[in-house]
């Protein structure tokens, strides 16, 4: 990868879905850490996370939805209410925020955390 931040921000958005799929990766807590051997890993529908920066901050809650075109996350319970009174999700860079517990019903991120740990 460049070390020219117009190249860097070029490769981020033109990234195909497997490579944005990694780059949604979003840091373990303490306990996760100390338990699977690894820093991050990819964030997926149905892990709990807490927000770490932002409007709301130590807000804890499911992902409902994992938006890899816009390198965003949707989380339940963070919504906030538009003019003319629709409440629409409130979009978090996964950098913002922190897992606290894994979704391991795939076979195919039990096999990561496998072989990684």
């Amino acid at each position: 990868m460049s070390t020219q931040p117009r190249k860097q921000r070029k490769y981020i958005h033109k990234a195909p879905l497997h490579i944005r799929h990694k780059l949604m990766s979003v840091s373990l807590s303490e306990e996760l850490r100390e338990e699977y051997h690894r820093r991050s890993l990819p964030v997926k529908k149905g892990d709990t996370i807490k927000v770490m920066r932002g409007d709301f901050k130590d807000h804890e809650g499911k992902i409902e939805k994992v938006d890899l075109k816009n390198y965003r996350v949707m989380i339940e319970g963070m919504s906030v209410q538009k003019p003319d009174g629709n409440k629409v999700f409130h979009p978090v860079h996964p950098s913002n925020i922190m897992i606290l517990e894994l979704e391991l019903e795939d076979d195919e991120r039990n096999d990561i955390l496998e072989r990684k740990g």
